[in-house]
């Protein structure tokens, strides 16, 4: 037979007992021309009686008639309830169950022949008229969608079949739980639900809208999320000064941090003009102050709430902030080299013991360093889960100050004797080779963060600026240390110097990072200018720190190249960082007078989730 006529998982071969009196004749397939359309179509005037033949005896295979006969018993026993459309047309009595009519329709489903089953004797006066008739030709037809077994329309007790409720497009019950029902298309796709939050991910400040419960702060009740930026909230609660004082953060480091590399980037400025030095030594004893005053601040923290110092070293955001604790310290360290040791005459009585003392500090400092790094981490492996999926340069913090151990080392090793130095140069070139190589293995979670999720939130998008500082910070480390390298440097004793040689390589590897780090500045700039963001945070400070280790390398590459325009750039870039620097420490002050920082749960004291 052609397949094309054939329906889907269906057998039409001739079998013995086939009946060529019933209606419809399957002998002929395909129908040949007029025939087919006799067959299938009734002709124009011609009476169309849809009641079932007699049949003789029940076979005992094949499959029943198509679900155009409207006497249940014709149409099997089993099968689907009927099309919806279906469920308002004419009425018959649904046959009751009986284990005889199972059987029946057990016997239907073991026979793959063509559809010669015959009705039962009974004649059955339900027909099908009206609109329903054009849907539902002769019984006798067959086609892909009318050769499977249906039951017969209602009534049923419900009205709906066998489900109750309302049901779809097939027959099936709809789901109406907790919804109203719905008209819905099954050939078409629910539209798409708009999101469950009204800004980008992107745009929302996660600190402000974390905690909207009370808390034993006085603060209770109030929408932190709906604070108006950069101005007082009439709907803030007022926390008195003493209260606030609870979230004075090791954070606020950064402020010191920032300003000491301000007072060394002036230090090493080309192109000099008279005063300079003068400007930068005003920025070193500044820094001083708000070092000392910080410190102070941070130590009547600790005494005034007791157990505030262990909370805040073992936090899980906080924590990391005592980075930028041991960063002041060692712009500390790299200033008054700069503005106290160097302004002494070679001879001068003083000097001999500032020079002593220097190298006293680095070796404390190196140390303790070593140990933050160390235990620190251990303490976060330990104690703390992280998600690589939320990322933040800030995890670098730990790491910084033994990278740091390297610029020192190359800020204080030239005017160091050379029994004293050449063991500063090499605890520093090892200090800053441990702490780029953890960079270096930071860096890959931070781009697969990036490439995964994307940027941080846009109040937290400053602090990107910190992957700037390991490749910046180890250029002008190395190319600092082999600048104080003595010119006689031979490293073998075979006569042959090795000072050249060394700072040509600290040269072609300073170039190689010089663009890394301007990438990580380019990729950081775009991300601040794409979203600018509205609450202001410490971490706004990473936008001068870590810039200001660029601008020096820059300035230290131009110098071991002598070129005049990569100086000039580095002079514009020190004005930018300078600009850069009033902005943030104006917002910073605008924030505290305001209420954006120092109240509950809007700064490093609250988890940053």
């Amino acid at each position: 037979m052609d397949s094309r006529y054939q329906p889907e998982g269906l057998s039409f071969d001739n079998k013995n007992d086939y009946n060529s009196s019933s209606p419809s004749n399957y002998s002929q397939y395909p129908p040949q021309g007029n025939q087919q359309q006799s067959q299938y179509y009734p002709q124009p005037g011609q009476q169309q009686n849809y009641s079932s033949p007699p049949i003789q005896q029940q076979p005992t295979f094949g499959l029943p008639a198509g679900p155009r006969l409207s006497g249940p018993l014709a149409q099997g026993q089993v099968g689907l309830p009927p099309n919806p459309r279906m469920s308002n047309g004419p009425t018959s009595s649904p046959r009751p169950y009986t284990p005889q009519n199972a059987q029946q329709a057990n016997n239907f489903s073991r026979l793959s022949g063509p559809q010669q089953q015959q009705s039962s004797p009974q004649n059955h006066s339900n027909v099908i008229s009206g609109p329903q008739e054009a849907l539902y030709p002769g019984s006798g037809d067959t086609s892909r969608s009318n050769t499977w077994v249906q039951t017969p329309p209602g009534p049923y007790p419900t009205g709906q079949a066998y489900f109750n409720g309302p049901i779809d497009a097939n027959g099936y019950p709809l789901d109406i739980k907790g919804k109203q029902a719905e008209v819905e298309n099954p050939f078409k796709d629910p539209p798409a639900r708009p999101p469950p939050f009204e800004t980008p991910p992107s745009s929302t400040d996660l600190e402000k809208q974390k905690h909207d419960h009370d808390d034993d702060h006085g603060h209770g009740g109030w929408d932190y999320h709906s604070k108006i930026p950069h101005k007082k909230d009439p709907n803030q609660p007022y926390l008195p000064m003493g209260e606030r004082l609870r979230h004075f953060t090791w954070a606020w480091y950064t402020t010191t941090m920032a300003t000491g590399g301000i007072a060394t980037l002036i230090s090493v400025q080309p192109h000099p003009f008279p005063g300079l030095l003068t400007i930068g030594a005003v920025f070193f004893i500044f820094n001083l102050i708000l070092f000392f005053g910080i410190t102070g601040t941070m130590i009547l923290r600790f005494t005034k709430f007791p157990g505030a110092f262990k909370a805040s070293i073992t936090h899980e955001r906080e924590g990391l902030f005592l980075g930028p604790f041991f960063l002041s310290v060692a712009t500390i360290i790299t200033g008054t080299q700069k503005y106290i040791i160097q302004a002494y005459e070679a001879d001068h009585p003083n000097r001999s013991w500032a020079v002593t003392s220097i190298a006293v500090a680095f070796w404390t400092y190196t140390f303790f360093a070593f140990c933050l790094a160390t235990f620190q981490y251990s303490f976060l492996f330990c104690s703390h889960t992280y998600k690589l999926t939320s990322f933040m340069p800030s995890w670098l913090l730990p790491v910084f100050p033994i990278m740091l151990s390297g610029t020192i080392a190359s800020v204080i090793a030239a005017d160091q004797p050379v029994s004293s130095r050449m063991p500063i140069i090499a605890a520093g070139l090892g200090c800053q080779g441990l702490g780029f190589t953890i960079a270096i293995l930071m860096y890959a979670h931070y781009i697969g963060r990036l490439m995964q999720v994307g940027y941080p939130g846009r109040e937290h998008r400053g602090a990107m600026f910190i992957g700037v500082g390991p490749p910046s910070f180890t250029i002008l480390a190395l190319i600092g240390m082999a600048n104080a390298l003595p010119d006689d440097f031979d490293l073998q004793g075979d006569g042959l110097i090795d000072a050249a040689m060394l700072r040509t390589l600290a040269l072609v590897i300073a170039l190689f990072l010089w663009v890394l780090a301007m990438w990580f500045f380019m990729i950081t700039l775009v991300a601040v200018i794409h979203q600018w963001a509205l609450y202001f945070h410490l971490g706004w400070w990473a936008m001068v720190f870590p810039n200001t280790g660029f601008v020096i390398a820059t300035i230290s590459i131009g110098n071991s190249l002598k070129d005049e325009t990569i100086l000039f750039v580095g002079n514009g870039l020190t004005i930018a960082i300078l600009c850069m620097w009033v902005y943030v420490l104006f917002n910073h002050i605008q924030a505290v007078y305001v209420g954006d920082i120092m109240y509950p749960m809007m700064d490093e004291d609250n988890a940053d989730h």
